[in-house]
């Protein structure tokens, strides 16, 4: 697979990495969940060139860390770049709660900090983390704290970089003033594109690497969901406005588009999704998640799709979809 690198000084990795929260957390019925499928698809992605595992203290809570760790044992772990995030706290503790998962908290004090990274590191088998996240900035405390108080991690070398998660530009700088931002995590897709506006531009210009969460548009733009009915019952898709029945029905007409040019250049629609989201930039890696072997190989050869000028103008032109993101 082609690489690149999270961030100027960050380590080299597959231009396509692997999101793990879906493994263990938010989608799908929980009795679906098979730990072992997924420990082979995490294994499975470091065979193909999918290097950048992705997880987070809050998944599951805590479980998907634990996943993670029993995959990526041994030499797995040297193969892998392993990202973790903290910052998000589960039942509404903390802070300010988010409308990303009702009752979730935010929780960025100092202390949350250097109690989270040992915890972490704890449930993920392992004695550093190759990047750490903070996954959403509280607003009751200071970012310099926040992203001090991770700098203080990296000088005990308990991670080697750290990153940010949905911020705008000002609160990067911010964050730059204290401490070497390599990363910015956020929602990039065909159907959500508001960090084309001003973040992205400041990630390229700045060296600092961006990685999109849900490239594809939680499945939906690889053609997976068709109707609400289908979602499980638990699925967390079902309180998010795009996949209302009525929304959904409209946001199809974008699916059929993307499978328009699927059909032309020969790829799936999924394929063609994160083709589009590479060509957003030389470090846009972006983190699909998956927890079945078929579709990994699927998002790992999107790798070598290289749309052209037309094909990216007329996904350029797509409509915005129907419903907000959260």
């Amino acid at each position: 697979m082609r690489t690149t690198t999270v961030g100027t000084e960050g380590p080299e990795v597959g231009v396509i990495g692997l999101g793990c929260m879906g493994m263990s957390h938010a989608y799908d019925d929980p009795a679906n969940r098979d730990d072992a499928t997924s420990i082979g698809v995490i294994r499975q992605a470091l065979d193909l060139g999918v290097t950048l595992i992705d997880t987070a203290d809050v998944y599951g809570p805590y479980t998907n860390e634990e996943l993670v760790g029993r995959a990526l044992t041994g030499a797995y772990r040297e193969r892998a770049v392993l990202a973790t995030k903290v910052g998000l706290v589960p039942g509404g503790q903390g802070g300010a709660t988010t409308n990303t998962s009702p009752g979730v908290g935010r929780d960025g004090s100092p202390e949350h900090v250097r109690r989270s990274i040992d915890a972490s590191l704890r449930r993920l088998g392992t004695d550093h983390v190759d990047l750490y996240q903070l996954h959403r900035v509280d607003p009751a405390v200071p970012i310099e704290e926040t992203w001090g108080a991770m700098a203080e991690i990296v000088a005990a070398g308990k991670a080697r970089h750290i990153g940010l998660s949905e911020v705008g530009v000002e609160e990067i700088r911010r964050a730059q003033a204290v401490h070497p931002v390599a990363s910015v995590q956020s929602e990039l897709s065909l159907w959500t594109r508001d960090p084309l506006a001003e973040v992205l531009p400041y990630c390229a210009a700045e060296g600092i690497a961006f990685l999109p969460f849900s490239p594809l548009g939680r499945g939906f733009l690889a053609g997976r969901v068709s109707s609400f009915d289908e979602l499980p019952a638990d699925d967390f898709r079902r309180k998010l406005p795009r996949f209302q029945q009525d929304a959904l029905r409209a946001n199809l007409a974008l699916v059929g588009r993307v499978q328009a040019v699927a059909d032309r250049v020969g790829a799936t629609p999924a394929q063609v999704a994160l083709a589009w989201v590479l060509a957003q930039g030389e470090r846009v890696i972006p983190i699909p998640g998956t927890k079945t072997p078929k579709y990994l190989v699927d998002n790992a050869a999107a790798a070598d799709l290289r749309l052209s000028a037309e094909d990216l103008a007329e996904l350029d032109a797509l409509p915005a979809p129907e419903g907000s993101r959260y």
